[in-house]
């Protein structure tokens, strides 16, 4: 499937929500722990300090498992938090710590006087609707990431902060157009493997 115009977009949108909201726990469990594994193949997943994900809300894949990994390490595990401003920051934050939804109904950490800027990352694990294998991304339509990663538009890539979208391989496309604002992913960490964005 392709999505160029606004109504295969939506269309992709809607389709793929509800499927990915009809996965079983088990089902979102087992993919998880897989992403596990094709995200270790990545060197940047063994070595970043600063690890920036995402709470998993609507059958998005959890991070749970992958944080346990960067937890061994020592690595700081952040999430983030939406600006009234659409900026988004990240906040530290460790399993068990409170949280709280924002205005879309996605927890976040509490406020911090401790928080990072998205150029302050060394790696982003993003959520996503849809890819495509030249890392374009269907998200919800907000542009908070493309927006916040603005700055990585104009540089060599793969860059600092690498981005890598998380996704369940049915979540694969043939083409997503890009448009002028988008900012491509570096990899796409499925069940089934990692995708590298700059060799598709």
């Amino acid at each position: 499937m392709n999505a160029c115009t606004d109504a295969q977009r939506r269309h992709l949108r809607q389709q793929l929500t509800m499927r990915r909201r009809q996965l079983p726990p088990a089902q979102r469990m087992h993919a998880a722990l897989s992403v596990r594994r094709s995200l270790e193949q990545l060197a940047a997943f063994h070595t970043s300090t600063r690890v920036a994900g995402y709470w998993a809300v609507n059958g998005e894949l959890p991070l749970n498992i992958a944080m346990s990994s960067l937890t061994r390490h020592r690595q700081l595990f952040f999430l983030p938090q939406v600006g009234a401003d659409q900026s988004l920051r990240f906040v530290p934050w460790h399993s068990g710590e409170p949280v709280k939804p924002n205005r879309y109904g996605i927890p976040e950490p509490l406020a911090a006087q401790t928080w990072l800027a998205p150029f302050q990352l060394d790696l982003v694990l993003i959520p996503l609707l849809a890819f495509d294998r030249h890392g374009q991304r269907l998200g919800h339509g907000n542009g908070y990431y493309d927006r916040n990663f603005a700055f990585l538009g104009g540089q060599v890539r793969p860059g600092v902060p690498l981005l890598v979208g998380i996704a369940y391989a049915f979540q694969e496309v043939n083409r997503i157009k890009a448009r002028s604002w988008d900012i491509a992913l570096d990899y796409v960490a499925t069940e089934y493997e990692l995708i590298s964005c700059h060799f598709a």
